[in-house]
């Protein structure tokens, strides 16, 4: 195979470093010349403009720059050829690192503490042990089992739920439609990591945050959503807050962003937000993948981690 250019077509992303490190081996151009450009063989690309792709005939493969590939998916005139996921140690770490850090913030009463200190008030709550807390993972992919690995190293129960079965050592894992609700029933503290597709858009709502346990060592029910912000209606959530349902949420993503400063979630004092920061891709890992990617290929060797059309990740 001969090495074609790369079309890289982003948005909401600094596409500078990006050129820089990808021109450093290939010809990159941000635009095809014409609708039918026969150069490009690759594209590399986070919500690019519709139909963009569609009339490229030597377009071998499309490398999505963030985790979520239904930016994609969202184009009506995706072409059929395959289509790599994002997979690369820091983007997993960074993960770890948010989805961890946010459980043991509700774990250890972070949002009471927080309130507490400007009025001065010295109050210690009880402290139960994580082995009385039981954190549910939807979406047991590679960021959910990494993400579940390190709470198991810290004593934590764990359950995963995904739409197929995934069998992991010290998880309680649920699958299918049918797993849903008992893995739900089972857990005080639920992480979000969910694909987004026309099945889970949606999928966090006020229905399936009353399955959630409440009566726990936590004194109620956690949500964290480092997924996608459709997978959640934010209007549930918010009525799981003011009723009860919930105790406490942290958001990095929402059904809008930036997050209208209209919303009520800014101000809530039962939710911790971050502007979907939780994993940030990073050029300087996620560009050398890639292009080992491309030459592998042109070498007759598959491509990794390719996105199942079918499933939508």
């Amino acid at each position: 195979m001969e090495k074609g250019k790369i079309l890289l077509a982003v948005t909401a992303f600094h596409p500078q470093r990006w050129h820089q490190l990808l021109a450093a081996e290939r010809e990159v151009v941000l635009e095809p010349s014409g609708a039918n450009d026969p150069s490009i063989t690759y594209a590399v690309v986070w919500k690019h403009k519709p139909n963009l792709l569609s009339g490229l005939p030597n377009l071998r493969a499309i490398f999505s720059v963030g985790a979520g590939v239904d930016h994609i998916f969202a184009d009506p005139g995706l072409p059929d050829v395959p289509i790599v996921r994002v997979v690369a140690d820091n983007l997993t770490q960074y993960m770890t690192e948010y989805v961890v850090w946010r459980v043991l913030d509700h774990h250890r009463h972070g949002m009471l503490y927080r309130a507490q200190q400007p009025k001065k008030i010295w109050h210690e709550p009880l402290q139960r042990p994580a082995g009385d807390i039981s954190v549910g993972i939807m979406g047991l992919g590679h960021l959910g089992r990494a993400a579940a690995s390190v709470l198991l190293s810290l004593g934590f129960a764990v359950n995963g739920w995904s739409r197929t079965d995934r069998p992991m050592k010290g998880v309680s894992t649920y699958s299918g439609e049918s797993g849903l609700i008992p893995f739900l029933n089972a857990t005080d503290i639920l992480v979000v990591l969910l694909p987004l597709t026309p099945q889970t858009q949606g999928i966090v709502n006020y229905g399936l945050l009353k399955e959630l346990r409440r009566r726990n060592g936590l004194g109620g029910a956690v949500l964290i959503n480092a997924g996608r912000g459709r997978l959640q209606k934010d209007a549930d959530i918010l009525r799981a807050l003011d009723d009860g349902t919930l105790k406490e949420a942290s958001l990095d993503v929402f059904e809008v962003e930036p997050l209208p400063k209209t919303s009520p979630l800014w101000s809530h004092p039962k939710v911790f937000i971050t502007p979907h920061a939780a994993a940030t891709s990073d050029p300087a890992h996620l560009v050398p993948a890639m292009l080992r990617q491309m030459d592998a290929f042109e070498r007759g060797e598959k491509l990794e981690n390719l996105v199942d059309r079918e499933a939508g990740y």
